[in-house]
């Protein structure tokens, strides 16, 4: 389907004029242009399937009642919110979330992680034992794609999906780089021995297939040149979406570039392919591609790889490609518009991942440390308010055209207005254009909620060795620490889950004893 027509303005033009003059009971993101544009419409050991859930109830028009919206959650029926989820998962997973919410253990053994211990071969040991059996046990789906391919499975016997995310890092030069494509591949091929559908995306980091350094560099070269087009060249780009938008930080970049050098567009080159070979094979055992985000050092590069890749890939209605949207940032709306529109234009659909973000600490120490204003919203309901747009925005984009979007989230009340509003626009779980997703391990309640209210959801599953996945888990415990110790809705749900489970227990054994010696009573009787 063309996105470029005549009609396609129109009613763009119409529907934002309808938006601006719509209130809106959420306070407004600081992007003046993006205001306008986001009103436009911007697996258990048993095997048990679950049975699709009831529609929701609908008027006489056939749309969705009120009293439907406001029941996306029934947290009340623990059993059955639950019910694909063994007892013994339930107290280990109810355990390490309990001990996660105490603050001072999860400072100690990140200070730990941290320090000259793991240096040390017999207490390093020690350590990543503890790990293995606590944190990495719960966050993390396996050590290989054999036991993550288990974790998948169990999933999918609870009406879930998995996102493989293999636990690279930072990749500093080529032969890193090569090792850590192929095992992108691998990672790929290891879905056809998968049910079908079971696994929604696999994960890409192009700090994984690309030297950081050149991604730095190919950052700076591209904010150079959307600040001072007419006397820019870069030789090397490919066809693109939107990068930037007019409120992007660019203080990175604070002189001209010099241009890559033969060598370092070899580098490019190589880079490239890597991620070209990744995607063939996705297309050839029909998966889609997510691709992280990082700090904004980098991210031009890496949306430079995305956008470049989306425009090779994203064919017809599904989009192959999906690149990430952090919202905690205050150009993210912004950006999120004028990719879209790009995409439009081109006639190409587009997919996103939208998430909160998970470099604030860094961003904003390295913007304080420049003097410049942090490209981070300045409060956390900003953040959401964000958020809560760009979801918005998509949904209605997604609902009458093509593309795709991936909603990573863990909170409540956004998974609660997604909903709500995909169910508005008539998305379903079949429409495959809407897929909520939370961390493995986390979010728990909302996630079985979202699955038993018909939607579609994937838990992100990292998984690799467990000395390989620990910068993960550390980035885990800093950014999740404070959301652990405040938000206790899985860990009350879970306990409450597990005291029904045990009355129940005793009071069957109860009823076995009391049948037990009435059919001994009654057999004394006949003997008698």
């Amino acid at each position: 389907m063309a996105m470029t027509t005549n009609g396609l303005s129109s009613k763009l033009i119409r529907n934002i004029i309808r938006r601006v003059n719509t209130p809106s009971p959420t306070t407004t993101l600081t992007t003046p242009r993006f205001r306008s544009a986001q009103r436009t419409t911007i697996n258990t050991t048993s095997t048990t399937i679950l049975q699709p859930p009831s529609p929701p109830p609908v008027n006489a028009a056939g749309a969705v009642t009120d009293d439907a919206r406001d029941t996306i959650f029934d947290f009340d029926d623990t059993k059955g919110l639950f019910s694909s989820v063994s007892t013994g998962k339930l107290l280990r997973s109810a355990a390490n979330l309990n001990l996660a919410a105490v603050e001072p253990v999860v400072d100690l053994g990140m200070w730990v992680m941290r320090s000259r211990v793991m240096h040390v071969g017999l207490l390093r040991e020690i350590v990543l034992g503890v790990i293995k059996h606590t944190s990495y046990e719960h966050f993390v789906a396996g050590a290989d794609l054999e036991e993550t391919g288990r974790t998948v499975q169990k999933l999918w016997e609870s009406g879930l999906r998995g996102m493989l995310d293999y636990g690279l890092e930072h990749a500093v030069d080529n032969q890193s780089c090569d090792t850590n494509a192929l095992q992108f591949v691998k990672t790929v091929e290891s879905t056809q021995s998968l049910p079908p559908s079971s696994v929604s995306f696999v994960v890409v980091k192009i700090t994984a297939i690309c030297p950081i350094s050149l991604l730095k560099r190919v950052s700076d070269l591209l904010r150079w040149e959307y600040k001072n087009p007419t006397s820019t060249n870069l030789p090397w780009k490919l066809k693109t979406l939107a990068i930037f938008s007019e409120s992007s930080p660019f203080y990175h970049t604070l002189q001209k570039p010099s241009p890559l050098t033969p060598e370092e567009e070899h580098d490019l080159e190589l880079a490239h392919q890597r991620l070209v070979n990744i995607c063939n094979k996705s297309i050839e055992c029909n998966v889609p591609v997510v691709i992280d985000a990082e700090d904004t050092s980098i991210q031009p590069g890496i949306d430079y790889f995305t956008y470049s890749a989306s425009v090779m890939y994203n064919k017809g209605q599904k989009p192959l490609i999906f690149g990430t949207i952090q919202a905690y940032l205050k150009d993210a709306g912004e950006r999120l518009f004028e990719t879209k529109k790009a995409a439009d234009k081109m006639g190409l659909p587009v997919g996103f991942k939208l998430v909160r973000g998970a470099y604030m600490w860094s961003e904003s120490k390295l913007a304080d440390s420049l003097g410049v204003e942090s490209p981070i919203h300045n409060s956390i309901g900003d953040t959401h308010n964000c958020y809560n747009k760009c979801a918005e925005f998509v949904l209605d984009e997604v609902s009458n055209g093509p593309g795709g979007l991936i909603l990573a989230t863990h909170n409540l009340e956004s998974a609660k207005l997604a909903a709500q509003k995909a169910r508005d626009l008539g998305i379903g779980k079949d429409s495959e254009k809407l897929e909520f997703a939370s961390l493995y391990g986390m979010s728990e309640a909302m996630t079985f909620g979202l699955r038993n209210a018909g939607f579609g959801v994937s838990k992100y599953l990292p998984f690799g060795p467990v000395d390989q996945i620990m910068p993960y888990l550390l980035r885990r415990a800093e950014e999740n620490k404070g959301l652990l110790s405040s938000s206790n809705l899985d860990r009350q749900l879970m306990m409450k889950e597990l005291k029904r489970r045990m009355k129940a227990y005793v009071g069957q054994g109860l009823e076995e004893t009391e049948n037990q010696f009435k059919s001994q009573a009654g057999s004394v009787v006949k003997l008698n």
